[in-house]
């Protein structure tokens, strides 16, 4: 037999399988077989914790091994190619649902695979340079593989977003993710998860081809008979593992799922200039907010002894309104890392990650101000004459990041300041220790911020230290800039066909084509993409 029970109980009880039988046994009366949990959330509203729970008790009975169906993947070599620009989450879930669909997908990627990524990342602090194509924005696994791993989105809005946990558990994750309410798979586990995607993909007949970047769509008018317009039938492309000079290039056939990421600004660039509709799209841009995660953990738990020896390390999750724009804390990584997010030269932009067992020393989250495209023009950025508006918030970006750049000496070392010195105005002498690996430099970032930004960022920090005491500190660190919370553009599509507005066999697919916010919700895009292209397909043979 199996019952689904809800309880509500402390921290000791809640995180291990023995202790949750004997509080059945105890206070229910059910003798259970094995326990699984379905849902786990922690209510920190009070001075007491509580861990509300649900729970599948199975009695006198064995669990099955897993809580759904295996997704099947078969063997797709002999059929037709989709081609699938980007190895993020967009693309690789694209990639497997193609496959369900009996299609091969023939994934090209300008990074170079997870491992070797993470070569290159371990370059970037005594180096103090970047590899414009391998970097935490560019390579396998997108910018989700190493910053962080959340996987938060439980919106049902565009698609089944449990189906999507379970396929990151049937690669390798924990079933936790399928419990917890904030699930995270951790930056130290995900690299291997993603080798595991891949592999099925390589496993079921479909490509996958790193260090080849995308120069651009292939276009041609549409077949006589079947109407005005283009269509694109495929990608020219740059094998950027050979010298540039000598970097072959090749041409992979077929529609395409255009999931490049946020940061590939040569991509919409390309856009742009073919007359391929896109415009500006509203993000938000700040800073990185350093504290202790003791300190955070005592916050967040209202206790002085913090997490104590059940609980997770504290999240928190601010938001308010100031002057007419959302000021809101974004990505929070509790014991985590502040790592340096540039994605080409002379830029300097920081991001947050957390490993699995989120045991670091420090916490972090963005702190960002919501900016639309209307808010362009109060930057007042005179050297931008701009011809296309469609690429605003895309040099705003550039700008800001170049900025930064000089701030820290024209190195990797991030521009930061004391959180107290960055809301009373005035420079610190001297900087916390950080968990930022480059290094960090003394700056005034409420000066050279764009007061747009620093006058929204300064009240938000009072007013969420009068609600959070011990908040608003001395030891906390402000560190410059977070610019990549989404894509600066959207590229347009039919909402129904997901197709580009004006172009057949155009799939502009996941948080780079502004239609996600995240690993999950990209993983639900690209599946639908995926989908959208195999109708796509089945139309044009049955015409």
């Amino acid at each position: 037999m199996v019952n689904e029970l809800t309880l509500r109980i402390l921290p000791q009880q809640a995180y291990n399988e023995q202790s949750i039988k004997a509080y059945l046994r105890q206070e229910k009366g059910i003798e259970a077989q094995a326990v699984r949990v379905l849902r786990r959330s922690i209510d920190a509203r009070q001075r007491t914790i509580y861990v509300n729970l649900t729970v599948r008790a199975y009695i006198g009975e064995e669990p099955p091994l897993m809580d759904f169906e295996p997704y099947v993947y078969r063997d797709v070599s002999d059929r037709p190619p989709v081609i699938v620009v980007g190895a993020g989450p967009g693309g690789l879930f694209a990639a497997l649902r193609l496959i369900e669909l009996g299609l091969k997908p023939i994934v090209i990627e300008r990074g170079k695979d997870v491992r070797e990524r993470k070569k290159d990342l371990a370059r970037i602090r005594p180096e103090q340079r970047v590899d414009p194509e391998s970097n935490y924005c560019f390579g396998e696994g997108g910018a989700g593989a190493y910053s962080d791993g959340k996987l938060y989105t439980r919106s049902k809005k565009r698609g089944n977003t449990d189906r999507i946990l379970q396929i990151f558990v049937q690669h390798g994750a924990s079933p936790s993710i399928l419990s917890d309410a904030h699930p995270h798979i951790g930056t130290d586990r995900l690299p291997r998860v993603i080798e595991n995607i891949r592999n099925t993909i390589l496993s079921c007949g479909g490509e996958v081809h790193f260090q080849t970047k995308m120069k651009s769509l292939i276009i041609r008018d549409k077949e006589q008979g079947t109407g005005d317009g283009k269509t694109v039938v495929g990608v020219e492309a740059e094998v950027t593992s050979c010298p540039m000079s000598h970097a072959p290039r090749t041409n992979f056939m077929g529609p395409v799922i255009l999931a490049t990421g946020h940061s590939a600004r040569d991509v919409y660039r390309h856009l742009a200039a073919a007359d391929i509709d896109i415009e500006a799209k509203g993000l938000a841009i700040g800073v990185r907010l350093e504290h202790s995660a003791e300190l955070i953990d005592q916050i967040q738990y209202h206790s002085k002894h913090g997490r104590g020896n059940w609980l997770p390390a504290a999240e928190y999750n601010l938001v308010t309104q100031l002057q007419g724009r959302g000021v809101y804390s974004f990505c929070m990584c509790p014991g985590g890392f502040v790592v340096p997010a540039a994605s080409g030269p002379e830029q300097v932009v920081v991001n947050g990650m957390s490993p699995s067992n989120r045991n670091g020393r420090w916490s972090n989250s963005g702190m960002v101000v919501e900016i639309r495209p209307e808010d362009f023009e109060q930057f007042r950025i005179e050297k931008f004459k701009i011809q296309d508006s469609s690429l605003s918030l895309l040099l705003l970006q550039e700008e800001l990041e170049r900025q930064c750049w000089l701030q820290a000496n024209r190195q990797q070392t991030a521009p930061a300041q004391r959180m107290t010195d960055f809301v009373n105005g005035r420079l610190s002498a001297t900087l916390n220790a950080s968990s930022y690996a480059p290094g960090l430099i003394a700056s005034p970032l409420h000066f050279w911020l764009p007061e747009f930004i620093s006058t929204r960022l300064r009240e938000a920090f009072k007013l969420w230290g009068k609600q959070k005491h011990g908040f608003l500190t001395s030891e906390a660190t402000v560190i410059g800039i977070e610019t990549r919370t989404s894509s600066p553009v959207r590229i347009l599509r039919d909402n129904e066909t997901l197709q580009h507005i004006r172009i057949e066999g155009l799939f502009p697919c996941g948080e780079g084509a502004g239609y996600a916010g995240g690993i999950v919700s990209a993983g639900v895009d690209g599946e639908r993409c995926a989908e959208a292209v195999a109708a796509y397909i089945t139309t044009r043979a049955a015409t």
